[in-house]
């Protein structure tokens, strides 16, 4: 048997361990604010690590788990949303009168189980990740009980994530079957061989999709997505709308591209219909939201849409590699606009849940200008329009899709961007023509969170070719 060779899952297992003892820690810190720092330590010091690998290939664990461009990517990407995600429930938790130490730890251990669903090359692995991913996050989403909305958000996610796991192990389970095996590389050599049981291993492909769709919201498997989003606190919503739809996408990603790529005549289509539901359903919904959590809930749903159109050309060698980096770059594009405009819902939320109203924001514009000025660049990226970039995430990826033989696809995903405009501008309408006194919090890790975001948003979309290029280099090896 190979070595188990801990350096492939050395960032992940520093911060595992580092969970683990702030887990035991906290119990003799009374000030948790110290428990968030030494938390956002042990994302900076695995963020380093992974920062180092750049550039590294290996296998681990009996080709299990690898070492590749596309995890290092992934998992950079998901320490920053972790780092994030820390920032903006540092003063959160305090203001709504739910602070403890274990959220925290919670938060690092879903981030550890995104990271090894990046990594992994065997679908028992990528259960096992799902499911390590899944659980803090079906906690946090309860967080603020006794708040009843809180605790529906949480059994709701709860019950669905469940149900939603038993598609993935039932899919697992026939995959195996119809190969003998769950490596991603071996899948795929018995399925171009012909020597598995063609119609069984496209039933488990087609169930492990439906397990993994409802992790990145997909329609018809969005519907837990409004209310959990809405329940759940909105620090914990931040986070979940950025961390598990990378998750979620990293492993559709390398599972299909990888395992599944002969299906490709069969699956294509499917992806196809889901992409563009997703988008259609996602965006007309929104339309009728004026809760501003509920409203990015939809928002979320069809931006699953349009990461989803990075799958449809997977089958097609001369174009995959380009459509998959325009999905990771789009990946980092919502991740980005995501946090930022959450940090600004966080920053008028009130304590006991009001300031969620989109009639909230009336005078945000004229009282506090920077605040509403970063709201405008999240929207306007959201929509994808210059000078942002959600306008170069989404060019990326019609090019893509175009390139794939699939321009009804792309003139979709515009038409449905046009749609977004009229909700998201309604926001930006209503900050700058309306009149209202809103009182936001002043919180310094909230304000730098939304700052970074908007000037990250705007300075990326003007030299976005370094990290179209970072991630071109991801995927490079992965094909």
């Amino acid at each position: 048997m190979p070595p188990l060779n801990f350096s492939v899952i050395l960032p992940l297992l520093v911060l595992t361990v580092w969970a683990c003892l702030l887990l035991f820690l906290d119990l003799f810190i009374k000030n948790k604010s110290i428990t968030a720092l030494l938390a956002a330590l042990g994302l900076v010091i695995a963020l380093g690590l992974t920062i180092s690998q750049i550039g590294s290939s290996d296998t681990g664990f009996n080709n299990m788990v690898v070492l590749d461009g596309f995890s290092t990517f992934i998992n950079a990407l998901l320490l920053l949303s972790g780092l994030f995600g820390v920032a903006l429930a540092y003063g959160y938790v305090k203001r709504t009168g739910i602070e403890r130490g274990e959220y925290y730890t919670l938060l690092l251990f879903s981030v550890t189980g995104m990271m090894l669903m990046a990594q992994a090359t065997d679908l028992i692995v990528v259960f096992l990740a799902l499911e390590l991913l899944s659980i803090p996050l079906y906690v946090l989403a309860a967080f603020a009980r006794p708040n009843a909305d809180s605790e529906e958000a949480g059994l709701k996610y709860f019950l669905l994530g469940a149900f939603s796991a038993g598609f993935v192990v039932y899919g697992i389970a026939l995959v195996f079957g119809a190969t003998g095996s769950t490596n991603l590389s071996v899948i795929m050599n018995a399925a171009s061989s012909g020597t598995s049981s063609l119609p069984l291993l496209t039933i488990g492909s087609a169930l492990i999709l439906v397990g993994l769709g409802f992790k990145v919201a997909a329609v018809p498997f969005h519907m837990w997505t409004p209310d959990v989003y809405h329940g759940a606190p909105s620090a914990v919503t931040a986070f979940m709308a950025a961390g598990a739809k990378i998750a979620g996408f990293a492993a559709l990603l390398r599972v299909f591209t990888l395992a599944f790529p002969s299906l490709s005549s069969d699956l294509t289509p499917i992806f196809v219909v889901l992409s563009a539901l997703t988008m259609i359903i996602g965006n007309l919904v929104a339309i009728a939201q004026t809760n501003i959590k509920r409203l990015l809930a939809y928002s979320s749903i069809a931006h699953a849409g349009y990461i989803l159109m990075a799958f449809v050309p997977y089958g097609q060698q001369s174009v995959v590699a380009t459509s998959v980096a325009a999905g990771l770059f789009y990946l980092v594009s919502y991740a980005l606009t995501n946090f930022g405009a959450w940090a600004v819902v966080i920053a008028l939320e009130k304590a006991e849940g009001k300031g969620l109203e989109i009639a909230d924001y009336a005078g945000l514009g004229r009282k506090y200008p920077a605040l509403a000025a970063a709201m405008t660049v999240f929207m306007l990226s959201l929509i994808g329009l210059p000078p942002t970039l959600g306008l170069v995430g989404k060019f990326y990826l019609f090019r893509a899709v175009m390139a794939g033989g699939y321009t009804g696809l792309a003139i979709i995903g515009v038409l449905t961007s046009l749609i977004s405009a009229y909700y998201y501008l309604r926001v930006v309408v209503t900050m700058y023509m309306r009149e209202g006194e809103p009182e936001t919090a002043n919180e310094p890790w909230l304000n730098l969170t939304w700052a970074v975001s908007a000037i990250a948003t705007v300075v990326i979309s003007l030299v976005p070719q370094f990290l179209f290029a970072w991630a071109s280099s991801a995927v490079l090896k992965l094909f």
